[in-house]
C-alpha cells in the first residue's frame, strides 16, 4: 500500500515549453551574435594592427630583426653600357646565444663555419666567451653567395648546425673603374652619393628599405617575417662610353707630354644639349675614390693633416669643367659679333680697319698683330681674331646691350645642368662696364666663364639660335627597366636668329680652314671654330688659359667640341691655341667615326685670299691683348 501510495506521489517530467524554446533561442543568437561581433573585431584588429600584434608576439620569444637593403639604382650609358652598378653580398651574423644553447651544436656549428668561410676556431672562441648571450655578432662583411650556398647546404643536411645567419647587404661597383669619373660620382656608407650624378641624383637612385622580423622556434629554427625593400630606379646617362674613353685617353697622352694647371673637354649634342662627353684632368678610380697615392707619394700624405688631405681630395673630385671659372678669351668674340648683328649694328659685309691698337679710356690696347690688321671683313675678324675690330663693335653695343647679350647667352647664371658643383661665374655689372672694360669685355677678358656655359652658348650659335639646357642623363628607369621619365631636350630661350647662325657658321669654316685654327683641322671633315688664348690676371705673370671651341660639320651641326687648357708649360706655344686645336684636333678624328660621322672626301669649299692677307703662322698665336696707359 505504502508503495503504490508513493508511486502516485512521483513527480511527473516537466514538459519543454515554447517559452522555454523561446528563452533558449535567445540565449543561442545572443552567443551566435557575441561570436559573430568577436570574428568581425579579430578581422579589424588584424588588418588594423596586425603588424604591432605580430611584433609584440615576437618580443615574447627569442627573436633577431634585420634590415632589408634596397638595391640602388643602376647607372648606364647611352648605348645601356653598366657604368655603375650595386651588387649583393652578405654579412655573416653570429648568433652566440643560439651556438651555445646546447653541446651538441657547438661543434658540428663551429667546423662548418669554420671550414667554409676560413675562420680561425681559437678567434670564434674568444668572441663566444666574451659574449655569449648576443645574438648579432657581425664576423664578416661582403661574403660571396658561392659561401653562402656552400654553409647552407651544410646546415641543410646537419640540424645540429646552428647559430649562424646571414644579411643581404649592397656594395657599390664600378666595372670600368675611372671612367668618366667625375661625371658618376660615388657613393659613401648609407648610399649616400657624392659628385656626379651619384649625388645630383640620389634620392631617385636610393629606394626604401625592408625588414625583416625573425624568432627561433621551439626546434631553434630560424622563422622570419619579411617587409620586402623597394629598390630605387635607375639612370640612362647621355654619355657614350666610348667616346667618352677615347676623348680620356687623349686628355692623358696630353697630360704624359705636357704640363698644365687644368685641362678639360666637352662634347655636345648642339641640337638637344646633351652632353656626349666630359672630362677634365687625370680621372680618379671610382671604386678607391680616397686613394691619393696616384697623385701624391707615401711620404706626401703621411705628412698631410687630415684636412690637407681632404682639401687634396676635393681638387681631385672637383669637375673643371663645372666648377671652375676663367676668362674665355677670344672664344667670345662671336658672341659680341652676334649682338651686333641681331641689332643691325652692323653687316655682314661690313669692313673694319685695325692699326694695330685701339685707345680706350686712356689706355692703348693693342691687336695680336701690334703692326695692324689693316682692313677687314667682318669673317676676316673672326678668322684672324682681331681685337681692335671687336673693340669697335663693342663700342657701337654700348654698355648696356652688351650687357644683355651676355645674359642671353646664359653667362653669369648657372646653365642648370645635371651635376652639383656647378659655379655661375661672374660678370661685371653694367655700372662698371666703362670704356676700358667694355673694349677688354668684347674680346673676352674682364670676367669669368665655366666650360658648360660656353659650350651651351655655343651650341646656340651653330643650332640656328636655339639655347638648351645641357644635361647628362636622359631617362629614368624603374627597377624592372621601364621608362619611367624621359628627360626631353629643354629650350630655355631663342638667342639668336638662324641668318645670324648661318653667317657664323660660314666664318667658323674659314677660321679653321686658313685663320687662327688651322691646326684643327681634320681631313675630310668640314670643322669649324673659334681659338682663345686669354691672359690670366696678374697680367706680368705672363700666363694664359688656351682653347678651341669647334662645330662639326659647319653644313650640318651635329656636335661640338670645348678644349680648354689652363696655364700650359711650354716655351714655344705657351701664349697660343695650338695646343688646344691640334689636341681637338686629334679627339675628332678618333671620335667622329664611332659618332656616325665619316669623311666626305676631300673637303675645301672656302674663299681664297690675297696672299698678303692670310693668316702666317707666326700670327696663329690668337688675340693676346697687351695694354699700356697712354
Amino acid at each position: 500500500m505504502i508503495t503504490e501510495r508513493k508511486k502516485k506521489r512521483k513527480k511527473q517530467p516537466k514538459q519543454f515549453t515554447a517559452k522555454m524554446q523561446a528563452k533558449l533561442l535567445l540565449v543561442f543568437c545572443v552567443v551566435l551574435a557575441c561570436i559573430a561581433l568577436l570574428a568581425v573585431r579579430l578581422v579589424y584588429i588584424n588588418k588594423a594592427d596586425g603588424e604591432a600584434y605580430k611584433k609584440r608576439v615576437l618580443e615574447q620569444q627569442s627573436y633577431v630583426t634585420s634590415t632589408v637593403p634596397y638595391q640602388r639604382g643602376t647607372i648606364y650609358d647611352s648605348n645601356g653600357m653598366v657604368l655603375a652598378k650595386s651588387e649583393k653580398v652578405y654579412n655573416i651574423i653570429l648568433d652566440c646565444k643560439v651556438f651555445l644553447t646546447s653541446e651538441y651544436y657547438y661543434e658540428p656549428s663551429m667546423e662548418a663555419l669554420c671550414s667554409v668561410f676560413g675562420f680561425d676556431e681559437a678567434e670564434i672562441k674568444a668572441i663566444l666567451d666574451e659574449k655569449p648571450d648576443s645574438q648579432y655578432y657581425i664576423l664578416k662583411k661582403g661574403e660571396t653567395i658561392t659561401n653562402v650556398l656552400a654553409y647552407e647546404a651544410i646546415a641543410d643536411g646537419n640540424k645540429y648546425v646552428k647559430g649562424v645567419w646571414f644579411e643581404e647587404e649592397y656594395v657599390r661597383t664600378y666595372p670600368y673603374d675611372s671612367l668618366a669619373s667625375r661625371i658618376i660620382g660615388f657613393t659613401n656608407s648609407g648610399n649616400v652619393g657624392t659628385w656626379g650624378v651619384e649625388e645630383y641624383y640620389n634620392d631617385i637612385l636610393n629606394g626604401t628599405n625592408g625588414r625583416t622580423y625573425g624568432y627561433y622556434d621551439s626546434e631553434l629554427n630560424l622563422q622570419k617575417v619579411t617587409k620586402e625593400a623597394e629598390n630605387g630606379s635607375s639612370l640612362v646617362l647621355t654619355i657614350d662610353a666610348t667616346i667618352q674613353s677615347l676623348v680620356e685617353k687623349h686628355v692623358e697622352g696630353f697630360l704624359e707630354s705636357k704640363e698644365c694647371s687644368n685641362i678639360g673637354v666637352i662634347v655636345m649634342n648642339p641640337n638637344n644639349g646633351e652632353i656626349i662627353a666630359m672630362t677634365s684632368n687625370e680621372e680618379y678610380n671610382l671604386n678607391q675614390p680616397r686613394d691619393l697615392t696616384a697623385w701624391y707619394t707615401q711620404a706626401e700624405i703621411d705628412a698631410m693633416s687630415e684636412e690637407e688631405q681632404y682639401n687634396a681630395l676635393n681638387t681631385i673630385w672637383r669637375n673643371f669643367c663645372i666648377s671652375d671659372t676663367y676668362e674665355p678669351g677670344s672664344t667670345f668674340k662671336p658672341y659680341t659679333i652676334a649682338a651686333a648683328l641681331e641689332e643691325n649694328l652692323i653687316e655682314p659685309d661690313q669692313k673694319f680697319y685695325c692699326p694695330g691698337y685701339e685707345i680706350k679710356g686712356g689706355w692703348k690696347i693693342y691687336c695680336n698683330n701690334k703692326s695692324g690688321h689693316g682692313w677687314l671683313t667682318l669673317t676676316e675678324a673672326i678668322m684672324k681674331s682681331c681685337n681692335s675690330a671687336l673693340m669697335e663693335i663693342g663700342e657701337l653695343e654700348g654698355r648696356d646691350l652688351f650687357k644683355m647679350y651676355q645674359q642671353s647667352f646664359g653667362f653669369g647664371s648657372k646653365t642648370g645642368v645635371d651635376l652639383p658643383g656647378e659655379s655661375s661665374g661672374i660678370l661685371m655689372d653694367v655700372k662698371d662696364l666703362n670704356e676700358t672694360e667694355l673694349a677688354t669685355s668684347s674680346f673676352g677678358q674682364s670676367f669669368n666663364v665655366s666650360m658648360v656655359q660656353m659650350a651651351s652658348a655655343f651650341c646656340s650659335l651653330v643650332n640656328g639660335g636655339y639655347y638648351y639646357q645641357p644635361h647628362v642623363v636622359k631617362e629614368i628607369q624603374s627597377d624592372d627597366g621601364a621608362i619611367v621619365t624621359e628627360i626631353d631636350p629643354i629650350l630655355v630661350r631663342e638667342t639668336i636668329t638662324k641668318e645670324t647662325s648661318d653667317f657664323l657658321l660660314n666664318a667658323f669654316y674659314e677660321t679653321v680652314e686658313a685663320g687662327t685654327a688651322i691646326h684643327a683641322q681634320v681631313d675630310g671633315y668640314l670643322i669649324g671654330g673659334k681659338t682663345g688664348t686669354a691672359q690670366k690676371l696678374p697680367r706680368a705673370d705672363k700666363k694664359y688659359v688656351v682653347s678651341f671651341i669647334g662645330v662639326v660639320p659647319t653644313n650640318d651641326p651635329q656636335y661640338i667640341i670645348y678644349t680648354v687648357i689652363d696655364t700650359p708649360v711650354d716655351e714655344t706655344y705657351f701664349a697660343s691655341s695650338y695646343f688646344a686645336t691640334t689636341l681637338s684636333s686629334e679627339i675628332l678624328e678618333d671620335i667622329l667615326p664611332h659618332l656616325g660621322i665619316y669623311p666626305d672626301g676631300e673637303i675645301n669649299y672656302h674663299v681664297d685670299y690675297p696672299e698678303d692677307e692670310s693668316v702666317t703662322d707666326e700670327e696663329n698665336t690668337d688675340a693676346i691683348p697687351e695694354m699700356t696707359e697712354d
